[in-house]
């Protein structure tokens, strides 16, 4: 719908209807009417209302709309109308979590940097909306952060044997003489498991604390992984050595994957992979068995941990081969791989951005929603799979949204079976599912990636019988509530510090915590059972103190005066919540945050109570605070509301500000914010569809509560100063 027309009157001059009530207009002459008399004319309504002021005018407090920016930003008729009324104006969305960090957790401040300029040049300045809320957010960026960390199995059978490690006798592996080494329960990647425990003591040569495995055997020609996962106490230092049967038994890696070759790998207090591949050129000719070493002496003091169960050594070469050639797309191409459907696209990533940040990774982008077998990414197998024959299918995958994809098994006659309901959040998660054909023509692996419109990136690709041993699992090692709490405390830190500090110079208020409390009046946890993609519980991992942080930061990035609020709903529907959330500041207050003010949003109906508001306000009064009506609008229950419900919207209008006016004593009245400029549809697509809450019709014409409003703002009725011609 356009929004090009506006009621003539709105666009004049508002010097023509400037009245004051020691300069009234005369009535004049009709030449076609005669005389002409208040009493035997009254004004009517709409030529009332016309004769009225902007808004802002009449009042000193702070007056100012909740608006969408890209409408600010594109609509003129709409930016022209918050321009004239209007103070300060608040984002609806375009500030919040959600908007702002993308799936990396970086922010882009394009958008914002855009509108605080343009609202500089109209004399308005905003208010900022908002720093900790549970809706609104990237949350699939903020609960990746604290997913489990999916240590992906070997890719083939052990060739490394673990028995005397894991009944902790050590027998075979060199060194295990040295009171040093041994095998401690629940320290390894879970909190279950074992690791072999190596304490550096008075040591300064990698060879003062070492263990050496059993020897391994080896078949001629064939290459080998070496992995293991280590962490240590405090930054600790180390290398892998081998026995004579390799051509070089000191050899300088690149262990990270990053060009950089060195002797010795970094430890920290976070557990890492470390991984080598043996070429069947690096052993010495008839070599049958290896064994290599731990060498951690280089730095005294250190206690290292290295899990047990991910202590690796596979033959790369060994039978059976993933069925899936190219699964992990090394040599940079999609050999093997076809495609079709949706307008999708196929393509290898660039060096570094697969799994793990190391190699290439297969990307797939749908660029519009369909059904999931609209777009598809197709491998052909040498041969049919078996009937009825398990096999086991893992690949790493992430996306640039949250999205869904399936798998499929498949015949030349597109005869499936459909292992579907994969969710692909924004980091990289391991996808392990059981195939196990019913016919016996299966020949395609299929990715049907059509019912998100996303990129896709999909990594490390195994199918395999397992006929070999198959290799081992992924191991799901879940992050501690500590370590969940330092995470998401770094992240809110991060966000407020980028917002609060990057606009400390135009936004000089915040709502700094929004919506805290359940109904009645105790505070929310973070327990829900059914989240909406947006929804994200700080309080759910930080606790009852996550206000405590959150006032905290904003004051420390921000201005020592700027005012900060604590903000939430149905305060006049629910006295309880009132109280809550005025226990809950002095909770905030009590632990050393300071809290300015307090926001009573107020989306109201006709039916709220009266009585209720005013009590409200009062005890919002007691607490000294300064208090702000911050989203009023009013509902009527329809998109075609009749006269007589205009009316009452206009006086509910009135009636709140008469009652915020009466009992918020003035120094302790921030302002009141509007929600909302107009009825019109494009400003209802998620807030209040099919109503008619606001001051200005769907035409961007002035209604009824625009009188309300600006009488409740002036303190008297505005129209009863007026006389004059029509």
């Amino acid at each position: 719908m356009k929004y090009n027309k506006l009621l003539p009157i709105i666009i004049l001059s508002s010097a023509l209807f400037l009245s004051c009530e020691d300069d009234l207009m005369e009535w004049g002459k009709d030449a076609d009417k005669g005389e002409v008399t208040t009493a035997e004319l009254p004004l009517g309504l709409a030529e009332k209302i016309s004769r009225y002021d902007a808004l802002n005018t009449y009042t000193d407090f702070i007056l100012g709309n909740g608006i969408g920016v890209d409408l600010y930003l594109n609509d003129e008729v709409y930016r022209t109308i918050t321009n004239e009324n209007f103070d300060d104006v608040t984002a609806g969305y375009a500030m919040k979590h959600g908007a702002m960090v993308n799936s990396n957790g970086e922010l882009n401040f394009a958008t914002i940097d855009n509108f605080i300029a343009k609202t500089k040049e109209a004399g308005l300045t905003v208010y900022g909306h908002t720093l900790a809320w549970h809706q609104n957010n990237n949350a699939s960026y903020l609960n990746g952060l604290i997913a489990p960390t999916v240590i992906p199995g070997s890719s083939g059978a052990n060739s490394l044997d673990l028995t005397s490690l894991r009944d902790g006798s050590l027998n075979g592996w060199a060194g295990s003489w040295n009171t040093a080494i041994s095998v401690v329960e629940g320290e390894g990647l879970s909190s279950t498991s074992q690791a072999v425990q190596m304490i550096a003591d008075g040591t300064s040569n990698p060879w003062e604390l070492q263990l050496g495995t059993p020897a391994i055997t080896i078949v001629s020609g064939h290459s080998y992984e070496l992995s293991f996962y280590i962490k240590s106490d405090q930054a600790g230092q180390g290398r892998i050595s081998f026995d004579d049967n390799l051509v070089n038994q000191y050899p300088w890696m690149d262990w990270y994957g990053t060009g950089n070759v060195t002797e010795s790998f970094s430890t920290s207090s976070e557990w890492q992979q470390v991984k080598i591949t043996l070429n069947s050129e690096d052993f010495q000719t008839n070599a049958t068995t290896f064994v290599f070493n731990f060498d951690l002496g280089y730095v005294s003091g250190v206690t290292y941990l290295i899990d047990v169960e991910n202590i690796n050594v596979v033959d790369l070469d060994a039978q059976p081969e993933n069925l899936i050639t190219n699964g992990d797309f090394e040599n940079g191409t999609l050999d093997g791989w076809s495609g079709y459907g949706n307008g999708s696209s196929r393509d290898v990533s660039a060096a570094g951005e697969g799994f793990g940040g190391n190699g290439y990774a297969m990307v797939l982008t749908n660029p519009t929603a369909a059904n999931n077998y609209e777009a598809q990414q197709v491998f052909t197998f040498n041969q049919a799979l078996e009937l009825g024959k398990d096999y086991t299918c893992s690949f790493w995958v992430k996306a640039t949204t949250s999205a869904n994809l399936q798998v499929e098994i498949q015949n030349d006659s597109y005869g499936g079976d459909y292992y579907g309901g994969i969710q692909v959040g924004t980091t990289w998660t391991q996808v392990t599912r059981t195939i196990t054909p019913s016919t016996d023509d299966k020949t395609k692996f299929i990715f049907d990636f059509g019912e998100t419109a996303t990129t896709y990136y999909i990594d490390d690709i195994v199918f395999t019988s397992g006929d070999a041993g198959g290799g081992s699992g992924p191991t799901i090692v879940e992050k501690t509530d500590e370590e969940k709490a330092q995470i998401i405390g770094d992240a809110l830190e991060s966000w407020i510090s980028q917002m609060v500090g990057r606009y400390k110079n135009d936004v000089k208020a915040w709502d700094v915590v929004n919506e805290p409390m359940k109904e009645g009046g105790s505070l929310r946890d973070g327990n829900v059972a059914d989240l909406a993609d947006d929804e994200f519980y700080w309080v759910k991992y930080l606790g009852k103190d996550y206000a405590v942080t959150a006032f905290k930061l904003a004051r420390q990035y921000g201005n020592a005066n700027d005012v900060l609020f604590i903000n939430d709903y149905n305060l006049e529907a629910s006295l309880a919540k009132c109280d809550g959330i005025i226990q809950y500041t002095q909770y905030i207050e009590s632990q050393g945050a300071t809290v300015d003010g307090i926001g009573t949003q107020m989306h109201v109906s006709l039916n709220t109570d009266r009585d209720n508001i005013v009590q409200m306000f009062q005890k919002l009064a007691a607490t000294g605070k300064m208090i702000k009506i911050s989203e009023l609008d009013v509902r009527l229950g329809t998109a075609s509301p009749t006269n007589e419900q205009l009316a009452d919207q206009s006086d509910m209008y009135k009636y709140i500000i008469d009652m915020y006016k009466e009992n918020i004593p003035a120094a302790q009245q921030y302002g009141i914010t509007i929600w909302g400029i107009s009825d019109n549809e494009q400003e209802h697509q998620y807030w209040l569809p099919d109503e008619s809450p606001n001051i200005w019709d769907t035409n961007y014409e002035r209604k009824h509560a625009y009188k309300g409003t600006a009488d409740g703002l002036a303190g008297k009725d505005v129209s009863a100063d007026f006389s004059g011609e029509l």
